[in-house]
C-alpha cells in the first residue's frame, strides 16, 4: 500500500457522507467556491493518495461548512 499523502482524507469523506453529498456534489460546490477539482481528484484526496495544500484546506472547510480543525483526525487517531 502506498504511503498516505494526507491525514485529512478520511475526515473529508466522513463529513461529506454525513451531509449526504456525493463526491460529484462536493466537487461542484468546491468549483463554485473557486477550487476547481474533479470528482476523481477528490476521490484521491479522500483515499489519501494526493497531497492537500493549505489553501485547499480552506476551500474544503468552507464547502463543508466546518472549521479547518474539523478536517483533521482526533489526536488519539493521529498516527504518522
Amino acid at each position: 500500500m502506498a504511503k498516505a499523502q494526507n491525514i485529512v482524507g478520511p475526515q473529508i469523506r466522513r463529513l461529506r457522507n454525513a451531509k449526504g453529498w456525493s463526491q460529484e456534489a462536493l466537487s461542484a460546490k468546491l468549483g463554485v467556491a473557486g477550487f476547481d477539482v474533479s470528482r476523481g481528484t477528490l476521490s484521491k484526496i479522500e483515499a489519501q493518495l494526493r497531497c492537500v495544500t493549505d489553501i485547499e484546506l480552506v476551500y474544503l472547510s468552507r464547502a463543508l461548512h466546518v472549521d479547518i480543525i474539523d478536517l483533521y483526525p482526533p489526536k488519539k487517531q493521529l498516527v504518522v
